[in-house]
């Protein structure tokens, strides 16, 4: 789902504290960092990795979420809390039961989350350390979101925060909020990211559930920077009412709402791409023409995957065999001898295959063009299969080496 008219939609500063009501904070000291947003009794639901190990926090955030109501979120970055057994639980526990105190907020409202190096245990009197800085300073300011998105970071080279204000289709106006981090361990079902959003709009549980779902399909689990599914990933929206406007018009979310969380949600994935570890160039796929969407998505998936051809976007090889490769093992329906691939730059466009033919061959122009795009920071591939109705857009970045490098020293 690729955002085409942002008619109604509002980009505005201020990021997740963008939303009347929501304070937050960060503290960092070397690779440690902890962040404290503050939305008190919120309706709120989540989404999380689906990889099988999954890290502590995670688990005891989906038995908190259940209840439907947040009042605080509390999330770490250096450490993942993952491995860690029944002492990374308690720790948990013990983190909430902190935040709890010093905010006088029941317990059972927070929830917790983390990111960073797995297997190795909490440095709790750091944590609880940065912890209780950030909640001394929690405040409603765009430089409090800032500060909190940096609290969360890891190898991210900057916060990426994010906020719109919608015109719903009644004519009333919402604002949505958003915070994210992740630069590396990032595939479709998410990737080693966090992301923290808020509306002051209206909303049940259930319409938070299914809203927030339907915007993480369309874009956290459109992205693709290395391929490796994270063991930490939670995606939490918290809805604290304070416009006094409900998003739900006889039981249908309002488009122009769902419209925009996608577009929040598209625009912070978007920027976790680019900051790619080690990442030189950010690239845009879309398959159109596709029998269904679920086909489109997949054939999306499995070129911005592609080894190869990530390697070729960084090196400005228009090879464009590793596009039509990817497709090949997608799993999906198409005829090779229909399909058309055009490579795009921001001010430049070029047919490398049409309806089947190869335009780009060897001394064509259309190959030294596809070259000089490839060299381009941002590249487009669109292919259309011209079987069907459906498509669907994601984003990736290329390989570089600095991606071996960074990935090789993580812990050392």
């Amino acid at each position: 789902m690729k955002i085409q008219n942002l008619e109604n939609i509002k980009v505005i500063n201020g990021g997740i504290c963008a939303v009347e009501n929501v304070k937050a904070a960060g503290s960092r000291e070397g690779k440690y960092g902890v962040s404290v947003i503050l939305n008190e009794n919120s309706t709120s639901s989540a989404v999380f990795t689906s990889n099988k190990v999954t890290a502590a926090p995670i688990n005891y955030t989906k038995e908190i979420i259940k209840k439907g109501k947040l009042s605080a979120i509390v999330a770490n970055s250096g450490n993942a809390n993952c491995m860690t057994g029944i002492e990374g639980l308690n720790d948990c526990k013990d983190i909430v039961q902190f935040i709890s105190k010093k905010l006088n907020i029941n317990s059972d409202e927070i929830a917790i989350a983390s990111t960073g190096v797995i297997g190795r245990k909490m440095p709790m009197d750091k944590i609880l350390d940065l912890a209780s800085n950030s909640c001394d300073n929690l405040k409603n300011s765009p430089k409090s979101s800032t500060d909190c998105a940096e609290g969360i970071m890891t190898t991210d080279t900057h916060p990426k925060e994010f906020a719109v204000e919608v015109t719903l289709t009644s004519g009333e106006k919402v604002k949505i909020g958003g915070i994210t981090k992740g630069t590396g361990m990032i595939a479709p079902n998410m990737g080693t990211m966090l992301s923290f959003l808020t509306t002051d709009a209206q909303m049940s549980e259930e319409d938070i559930q299914n809203s927030l779902k339907i915007a993480v399909n369309n874009s956290f689990n459109m992205i693709v920077v290395d391929g490796d599914e994270s063991t930490n990933d939670i995606a939490i929206l918290m809805a604290n009412g304070k416009s006094g406007v409900n998003i739900n018009n006889n039981g249908v979310i309002d488009p122009n709402f769902q419209k925009a969380l996608n577009y929040l949600t598209q625009e912070l994935a978007k920027m976790m791409v680019k900051d790619g570890e080690g990442a030189s160039k950010f690239m845009e796929v879309t398959i159109d023409g596709a029998k269904s969407e679920t086909d489109a998505k997949k054939a999306v998936k499995a070129i911005i995957s592609s080894s190869l051809f990530k390697a070729a976007l960084f090196g400005g090889d228009p090879n464009w065999g590793r596009i039509a490769m990817a497709i090949g093992y997608s799993g999906i329906s198409f005829d090779l001898d229909i399909i058309s691939i055009n490579f795009a730059s921001k001010n430049d466009s070029i047919d490398i295959l049409k309806n089947g033919d190869i335009l780009a061959l060897e001394g064509t122009q259309n190959l030294l063009k596809a070259e000089e795009i490839m060299n381009e920071n941002y590249v487009e591939i669109i292919v259309d299969l011209n079987i069907g109705d459906s498509r669907a857009t994601g984003w990736g970045c290329d390989l570089t080496y600095d991606y071996v490098k960074i990935n090789a020293e993580y812990t050392t």
